[in-house]
């Protein structure tokens, strides 16, 4: 007991598990702190009932700290968003995160998975391309920011078969 308690103490094993409605808002919460255009929390809700989205969480102990996000058609699926608190970023749980999520994916029958990602997040690309993905596409002028700043973003995909 001891040893669990100290482990919690400490913020424990990170454990990525399905997330639920009741995860909503403090899923929009960390979507609003890592991206320009934050989703909201009926957004997340109404993404968790379908059927054919899959949203995971990142919990370390009682605490959620990161989500992904994919949507499945057929034997594709694109990863609509993955974010991972800032105050645990640098420390590869968003490896262990998108990883376990692609195992899901797979488990799904999917095949080949896409994301798009802005072409300057440097930290993000090296994550995909750690885990596999090639850059196959590249999107002119795709994320707006709110200084009116237009981001090119880059098309990317993974085969899992």
């Amino acid at each position: 007991m001891m040893k669990w308690l100290s482990e919690w103490w400490r913020g424990g094993t990170a454990v990525v598990e399905p997330a639920s409605v009741r995860d909503a808002a403090r899923l929009a919460q960390l979507h609003g702190a890592s991206f320009a255009h934050g989703w909201g929390e009926g957004e997340f809700e109404s993404m968790m009932s379908e059927r054919n989205t899959l949203v995971h969480r990142l919990r370390l102990g009682p605490k959620t700290i990161g989500f992904a996000v994919s949507r499945i058609g057929a034997d594709e699926a694109e990863i609509l968003s993955i974010a991972v608190d800032g105050a645990y970023r640098g420390r590869g749980l968003s490896r262990t995160l998108l990883m376990t999520h692609l195992g899901h994916l797979a488990g799904r029958g999917v095949r080949t998975i896409f994301l798009e990602v802005e072409e300057n997040n440097q930290p993000a690309r090296r994550l995909y391309v750690g885990c596999g993905f090639v850059v196959v596409g590249r999107r002119d002028r795709y994320y707006k920011q709110p200084d009116g700043e237009q981001l090119n973003a880059l098309l990317m995909r993974r085969d899992l078969s």
